[in-house]
């Protein structure tokens, strides 16, 4: 008879490459662990600088970039085989400025009773390197957010968590300040840091197939 086109997995299959995730961001780490990934992560240290001028999408991608060639140059040599290592970072685009992560508390709350009402464009890059091959590929992610409005109480109540301070633009949708954000367009992942969407696109222009990395109970 001819197949059913279910696939049958066998418990406890492993993924034959390792991912390395270029982040220390716990969020990033979550979506690709829910999505079925096993990523191992090496914090990049690279310094989030020498962007100014840039616009939101070159800036982002431009990071990301730099946080997986540090990455890849750290591990090269090491597993076998090279493992596919992956950089993303993130920032807001708001009223003609790029934003990345407040400077203090006191820039965050400004950037929030500003934000109200209003929408911004958070843009995440994503960059990868299959260390067997020196191959690279990189695109950004786009997510338009729509922002609450929050008292001036709520605000200072938020940035008092020290959430704001971790992330870009100051804000994220989960955590403390999920009740804030009105809604979004377009992948929450992106929102988050990483869009699995974008993640398949770039392996699969690398020729890794995203289901050769799930590791299945």
């Amino acid at each position: 008879m001819g197949g059913t086109g279910v696939v049958s997995w066998q418990p406890g299959r492993v993924s034959a490459r390792t991912l390395v995730l270029a982040s220390r961001s716990p969020a990033r780490l979550a979506l690709l662990r829910t999505a079925g990934l096993a990523p191992r992560v090496v914090v990049s240290g690279v310094a989030e600088d020498g962007v100014h001028g840039m616009d939101a999408v070159d800036a982002a991608c431009a990071l990301a970039a730099r946080k997986a060639a540090a990455v890849a140059d750290r591990v090269a040599g090491g597993d076998e085989p090279p493992p596919l290592v992956l950089g993303c970072d993130s920032v807001l685009a708001f009223a003609g400025e790029v934003r990345g992560k407040p400077a203090s508390p006191t820039e965050a709350v400004a950037w929030w009773r500003g934000y109200r009402g209003c929408e911004g464009v958070l843009v995440s890059g994503h960059a990868i390197i299959d260390v067997a091959t020196g191959r690279r590929a990189s695109r950004p992610a786009r997510t338009v957010v729509r922002f609450g409005h929050p008292t001036d109480a709520e605000i200072d109540a938020y940035v008092a968590t020290g959430e704001p301070l971790g992330v870009a633009g100051g804000f994220t949708l989960d955590g403390y300040c999920a009740p804030f954000v009105d809604g979004i367009d377009g992948d929450h992942g992106t929102v988050l840091g990483l869009s699995l969407p974008v993640l398949r696109t770039l392996l699969a222009e690398l020729g890794v197939d995203i289901t050769s990395l799930w590791v299945v109970p």
